[in-house]
């Protein structure tokens, strides 16, 4: 006999400007303002916008950054799913500022700019129009008065066609590498296994670069964060977003790699820094392959940083079930610690830390050591199931929906209908997550976390959101540090990564 639980937990409720409190972030900054208008007069009153692209990109993204400081309506009737936008200062309380001074202009003559660079094979372009953006972007970085808070780096539809990724020259101990990263996603559930891929480096990322990768390395390097704009969010075309929606999500995006701070978590319980732990291919200078360690991690107020670990090597017959050692567990967290410390001025109450493969007991063993004087540590792995919940009526379980089967296994979904938009926005039946925890809290309360970190992709307004902010940009932030090489971080703050 199976016993069956089922718990709906409450939605997130988000804090923002004023004293309300709002689960859809398009709701909440059109009643109450960036969370950051709590901070008075320590606030800017506009964003200073570096643009680098081509002359007619230049001219377009400043003829749209114009548009967003206007009211935008959507296409056909509104919707909790689509609303109108308001303008950049109605929603932020910040204008738009991008001075001629700041925008710099790629040539495109023949023999000159960006013809030059894509001259060639694709993999020898591809470093060419890296430097050349980044030489631009540097002239902005590097500036001691009128220096941007962002730069919009415009990329044209011929250099996405051609350098968007390009392969790898790979050694052949890395295309074996990859071989075993597909022998191992072939000895496990591959229906799994697309769900992992949102999160964990594929094949594919192995054995290319990506142009958008690249730029944010060399943009980490001189600490001055990025966008990326291409002619699909700049023009209307009937296979873009509706202009409101782009507008909505760009804007949210850009007002956070400023440096503001659209919406948090109330404070609720003691002060937590949530950790997602997961592992992705790394050239070295020293060695040639390393299976990289990277945390990523968040205050309770939505502070979030990266943090680079120690290498696994990599071993014959090796799957994706990676483990750090003891000692590598304990120097992570060792980090981890004091990089929050440094941002929040104090070691927080209560850890916990995300994995989507489960703690073995070498990792136990350093991260207890690590968070001894942590008064609550719980360590929680998330594994895409194969479990199914049918309900009555056209739609799936809600979203926040956790079922616990014979008290002893509990599996929430993260995706599923919505109340606050009255439908289920996703395309394909909802796979909830099977949440197994180990430390002094239960699942509901692990449950309850990985629902509300779900809300807190300051990339984008959309309310939907499968991954906790803890795993969702590992593989991104994987394929940056991998770009940027084995140097030591300058920055660690997750605006550049994002």
């Amino acid at each position: 006999m199976i016993d069956l639980s089922i718990l709906e937990l409450p939605p997130p409720k988000l804090q923002f400007g004023g004293a309300s409190a709002h689960s859809d972030p398009k709701a909440g900054l059109l009643a109450a303002g960036p969370f950051d208008l709590r901070f008075g007069s320590a606030r800017k009153d506009h964003v200073h916008i570096g643009i680098v692209g081509t002359d007619e990109q230049v001219a377009a993204v400043a003829g749209w950054l114009e548009r967003c400081s206007q009211a935008i309506p959507v296409l056909g009737d509104p919707s909790p799913l689509k609303r109108p936008f308001p303008g950049f200062e109605d929603a932020f309380h910040k204008r738009l500022v991008s001075p001629l001074g700041s925008r710099i202009r790629l040539s495109t003559e023949k023999e000159f700019g960006l013809s030059r660079a894509l001259d060639g094979e694709p993999y020898e372009c591809f470093q060419r129009v890296v430097d050349l953006y980044s030489e631009a972007h540097a002239r902005l970085a590097l500036r001691d008065l009128h220096r941007p808070d962002i730069v919009l780096m415009c990329i044209p539809d011929e250099v996405l066609a051609k350098v968007s990724a390009v392969e790898r020259k790979a050694t052949e101990v890395e295309r074996q590498g990859a071989k075993d990263i597909r022998r191992a996603r072939a000895g496990n559930q591959l229906d799994l296994f697309d769900v992992l891929d949102e999160v964990e480096q594929t094949p594919e990322d192995f054995l290319r670069r990506d142009l958008r990768l690249a730029l944010k390395a060399k943009a980490l390097r001189l600490r001055l964060p990025i966008q990326i704009v291409t002619n699909a969010l700049i023009h209307d075309t009937p296979r873009n977003q509706d202009p409101a929606t782009r507008a909505w999500n760009f804007s949210v995006g850009l007002y956070y790699k400023a440096g503001g701070v659209p919406w948090r978590l109330p404070p609720r319980g003691p002060d937590t820094c949530f950790v997602g732990i997961s592992f992705h291919h790394f050239r070295t200078t020293k060695r040639a392959i390393v299976r990289s360690s990277l945390a990523q991690a968040f205050s309770s107020d939505g502070e979030g940083f990266a943090i680079r670990g120690g290498g696994v090597p990599v071993e014959p017959g090796q799957t994706r079930n990676l483990h750090l050692s003891q000692q590598q567990a304990f120097d992570l967290a060792r980090d981890v610690l004091k990089e929050y410390e440094l941002r929040t001025g104090g070691a927080p109450l209560r850890v916990v830390l995300h994995k989507t493969s489960h703690f073995d007991d070498a990792e136990l063993a350093g991260f207890q050591t690590a968070l001894k004087d942590i008064p609550v540590v719980s360590m929680v792995t998330l594994v895409p199931s194969l479990f199914r919940l049918l309900r009555y009526g056209a739609y799936p379980p809600k979203v926040g929906t956790l079922c616990t089967v014979n008290g002893d296994r509990s599996f929430l979904f993260t995706s599923g209908f919505m109340p606050e938009l009255g439908t289920y926005p996703g395309p394909h039946v909802p796979q909830p997550f099977e949440v197994r925890c180990c430390g002094s809290e239960n699942a509901v309360a692990a449950a309850q976390d990985v629902l509300n970190l779900t809300r807190m992709n300051w990339n984008t307004a959309e309310i939907k959101g499968k991954w906790p902010v803890s795993l969702s940009f590992a593989r991104r932030v994987g394929g940056i540090l991998d770009e940027y090489g084995d140097d030591d971080l300058v920055e660690t703050s997750f605006r550049y990564f994002v």
